[in-house]
This record gives structure tokens, sequence and C-alpha cells, in this order.
């Protein structure tokens, strides 16, 4: 089996399914991107992980790395190995006293855990070329919508923060993230992080 490797690139609001989120996976070295609709649990699982945010209690993936870690096991890689009737299949390749075992797992489950184990997502060439599209972004703010997953929900536009001081989003932030709203938090970080940048 011919692997090739992906990356996430970001989430956005399926346009398809009410509710839904697309998860797009780019391959490594080229232009194909792989779309994968995922729910808004697993969503917000894979956005708080990529955004660095710290729930007060742990997700359901944080708890799988924390019982994982102190059995002492390992996710060395996560492979997306078949595509059937527009559902994804993937598999963790677990490692314990180098052993390897493989669990079967729902791609969405299987990319929130890769991030939390800091391991690889592969595919196979088979799958790129059947779910492979090659994403044109016709101006920068359509391509910031894959990095900025959330901030761009109706009604958390993302200088919608832009009135407050930085130590009142800064105080924000942290009720957001105690209240567990995760969106409301990812914006305030969104503005915090244009502020930095300026």
């Amino acid at each position: 089996m011919q692997k090739v490797k992906l990356n996430i690139l970001g989430l956005s609001v399926s346009q398809s399914q009410s509710g839904a989120y697309a998860l797009v996976l780019s391959e490594e070295n080229g232009d194909r991107r792989i779309p994968i609709i995922i729910g808004p649990v697993e969503a917000q699982s894979i956005a708080i992980q990529l955004e660095g945010l710290k729930p007060p209690r742990p997700l359901t993936h944080d708890l799988f790395k924390q019982m994982a870690s102190a059995f002492d096991i390992e996710i060395s890689e996560v492979i997306i190995y078949k595509l059937e009737e527009g559902i994804f299949y993937s598999e963790l390749v677990c490692v314990k006293n180098g052993k390897q075992v493989i669990i079967d797992s729902r791609t969405s489950d299987a990319v929130a855990l890769s991030l939390r184990f800091n391991c690889p997502i592969f595919t196979t060439e088979e799958i790129l070329e059947r779910a492979g599209i090659v994403i044109e972004f016709e101006n920068e703010h359509t391509q910031e919508e894959w990095h900025q997953p959330f901030s761009e929900e109706p009604g958390r536009g993302k200088h919608e923060y832009g009135k407050y001081t930085s130590a009142e989003l800064s105080e924000m932030l942290s009720h957001a993230i105690k209240d567990e709203d995760y969106e409301k938090a990812s914006a305030i970080r969104d503005e915090i992080n244009r502020r930095k940048k300026e």
C-alpha cells in the first residue's frame, strides 16, 4: 500500500449538511484536498486542539489520551484506508512495549486523536485519486475561513470583539473556556491574535 501523508488544512461549516462541519485534509506534497463531513462534537474537539484552547474538564479524546498514556500506549500513526459509499474508514496504529495493534476508528475520532498524540495521518493514493479535489481559493479571505474554525459563524464575525480592550478580551476568553463555549472562545482568540499581528 502506497501511503500519502496528509495535513489538517482546517475546518469549515458544511455547505451540504446543516449542523455539520467539513474537515479538510491536504496531501503534504501536492494540491489535492479531501473534505470529510463530521459532526459538531468531533469538530469542536479538533478545533480546540488546533487552536490551543484548554478545556476546564477533559473531553472524550483527552480522556482517551490520558488513559492510553497511563498504560504506556502510543498511537504512532493514523491511516485512512478505505472509502466506501462516501464514508471514510480509518485505523489507529497503536504501540505498547514494541507490539503493534491496529484499532478501527471513525475518521473524525482518528484525526482528533492524531492531534493529541502528535502523530502523522496517512491515506492511500487510491483514495486521493477518488476523493481528492483541488480547491481554488478566490481570495485570501476565502482561504482564511478554512483556517479559522467557528469564527465565521453567524453572529460571531471576526471583528465582533474589536470594541473591547485587550484586558477585557483576556477575561472574556477565560470565561468562555470555563463555560465550555469554544465557538466564542475561538472568536475571541482570533481577535487577540489579530491585534498581536498589528
